[in-house]
C-alpha cells in the first residue's frame, strides 16, 4: 500500500486527489553492524556505466550520500594526446578511513570500444578498493584473483531505497522583432530493489514566442503537463510483470485530459543478471485510454474510450568488438485495426579492424494513430513555428559515421595548455 501511496502522491502534484504519505523504515541495528563489515563507497563519476560496475564488483557497499561513505571515489578525464581518454580515480579515506588516500589512472586509446573502456574502468576500481576493502572484516571473502566476493547485500535505510528529484529551468530570448522563452520543471520518484521497481515522474512545461515585424505581428503558446509512473515486479531471473500509469493534457496534441492505465508483461531470453552485457527483451503491454480534446478531432470527436495493445521486442549487446541495439515496437487501436504505429530503432558500434571504427544509428516508423488532430488543420503560423501536431504517415533518421585513427599507440601524455587547441576567433 505504501507504494501506491507514493505514486500517487506524484499524481496529487498534477492532478487534484487525496493527499498519500510515505512511510518512513527506522533503520536497524544490523545496518551498522553490516556497514562495519563491509567497505562503503560513493562512487563520483559521471561517465561510468554504474550498472556494470555493480555487477563486476560485488564485494562493497554502494551509498548514494558520500556522507555515509569509507571512501570517495572521484573520476575525472582529460583528453590523451593519442586521441583517447586519461581516467584518474582519487581515492578519498573517510571516516575510518581518513587520511588513507590514493590515486590512480588508466588510459583509454581512441579505437577503443565502450566494452573495454569500462573493463578498465573495473579492473582499476578494483585495484584501489583492495587497499581499503583489505582492513574489513569482509577481506576474507577477497582473493585477488577472484572477481566475486561476498554478495552485495540490499540494505534497510530510512528512506527505504526512495530516491527524489526535483528540477526546473527556463530561457528567455528574444531581439527587436521576436522574443521567446520557455518554463520546464519536473518532480520524479523512485524506489528500486532486486523484487520491485518504482518510477514516476511529474512535468510541466510552457512555451511562448511573439513576433513583431512591420505590419506583421503574432503569438504563440504551448502548455502541457504529464505524469508518467511504472511498477515492475520481479518473477523469475527473465520474467517480469507490472504496468503503467500515464495522464497528461498537451496543447500541441490537442488534448484536455488523457489517462492511460496499462498492465504489461516482459520477458527476458537472456538472465537480467546479464543485462549489462545482452538483452532480448519481449514487452507485451495492453493499456485502455479515456481522453477528451480541447477541439473537434478530424473524427469529429470531442471525446472517447479506447483500447490498444502493443508489443516491443530489442536486443542489446556489449563486447569487446563494439556494441549494438536493435528494437521493433508496435501498437494497434482494437476498435480499427487500420489505426496503428510500427517503428525500428538500431544502433551499432562496430570496431573493424584497429583504429577503424563505425557508428551507425537510425529509425523509421509507420504512424497510422493520430486520432487526436484537430478538425480544420494548422495555421501557417502553427506549421513554421510547430505549435500543432500535423499528419503524418513515417518518420525517419539516419546518422552514419566511420573514423580512422592511427599512429603511436603509446602517446599517453596529458598536456592540459591552452585547452582543446581550438582558435577563440
Amino acid at each position: 500500500m505504501k507504494y501506491f501511496c507514493s505514486v500517487a502522491f506524484s499524481a496529487f502534484l498534477l492532478f487534484p486527489a487525496s493527499p498519500g504519505s510515505v512511510s518512513a523504515q527506522t533503520p536497524d541495528d544490523s545496518l551498522q553492524a553490516r556497514r562495519s563489515a563491509t567497505l562503503a563507497v560513493y562512487l563520483d563519476c559521471d561517465r561510468c556505466d554504474e550498472d556494470f560496475i555493480r555487477t563486476e564488483i560485488g564485494f562493497i557497499n554502494y551509498v548514494r550520500d558520500r556522507a555515509q561513505a569509507d571512501v570517495h571515489i572521484l573520476v575525472t578525464t582529460q583528453a590523451s594526446g593519442g586521441g583517447g581518454v586519461e581516467y584518474t580515480l582519487t581515492f578519498i579515506g573517510k571516516d575510518r578511513f581518513a587520511g588513507v588516500n590514493d590515486t590512480l589512472t588508466f588510459t583509454s586509446k581512441k579505437a577503443d570500444t565502450e566494452d573495454m573502456v569500462r573493463q578498465g574502468m573495473v579492473r582499476t576500481l578494483k585495484l584501489g578498493l583492495i587497499r581499503y576493502a583489505s582492513r574489513t572484516p569482509s577481506a576474507e571473502f577477497i582473493t585477488i584473483s577472484s572477481t566475486a566476493a561476498s554478495p552485495n547485500a540490499e540494505e534497510k535505510d530510512q528512506w527505504d531505497y526512495w530516491v527524489f528529484s526535483i528540477s526546473t529551468s527556463t530561457y528567455v530570448n528574444g531581439e527587436q522583432a521576436s522574443t521567446s522563452a520557455s518554463l520546464y520543471g519536473s518532480l520524479s520518484a523512485n524506489r528500486v530493489t532486486k523484487d520491485m521497481k518504482i518510477n514516476s515522474s511529474v512535468s510541466f512545461d510552457y512555451y511562448e514566442n511573439k513576433y513583431d515585424y512591420e505590419d506583421y505581428a503574432y503569438e504563440s503558446y504551448s502548455r502541457g503537463k504529464n505524469f508518467n509512473s511504472l511498477i515492475v515486479f520481479s518473477l523469475t531471473d527473465q520474467w517480469s510483470a507490472g504496468g503503467y500509469l500515464s495522464m497528461f493534457t498537451s496543447t500541441y496534441n490537442n488534448t484536455e485530459f488523457s489517462v492511460t492505465p496499462a498492465p504489461a508483461i516482459e520477458y527476458d531470453l537472456y538472465p537480467y543478471s546479464e543485462s549489462t552485457r545482452r538483452q532480448l527483451r519481449f514487452l507485451y503491454r495492453i493499456g485502455f485510454t479515456y481522453v477528451r480534446y480541447n477541439d473537434s478531432t478530424i473524427y469529429d470527436k470531442t471525446s472517447e474510450q479506447l483500447a490498444r495493445e502493443g508489443l516491443t521486442i530489442a536486443l542489446d549487446v556489449k563486447e569487446p568488438w563494439g556494441s549494438a541495439g536493435i528494437s521493433l515496437e508496435g501498437s494497434h487501436y482494437f476498435h480499427d485495426l487500420s489505426k496503428y504505429n510500427i517503428g525500428v530503432f538500431g544502433n551499432i558500434s562496430l570496431q573493424l579492424i584497429e583504429g577503424l571504427s563505425l557508428d551507425i544509428f537510425g529509425d523509421y516508423g509507420r504512424i497510422h494513430d493520430q486520432l487526436s488532430l484537430e478538425k480544420g488543420g494548422a495555421t501557417q503560423e502553427e506549421i513554421l513555428l510547430r505549435q500543432r501536431a500535423l499528419e503524418t504517415g513515417y518518420r525517419y533518421f539516419v546518422s552514419v559515421g566511420l573514423s580512422y585513427t592511427f599512429g603511436s599507440i603509446y602517446n599517453n601524455i596529458v598536456n592540459p595548455r591552452f585547452g582543446s587547441g581550438r582558435s577563440p576567433f
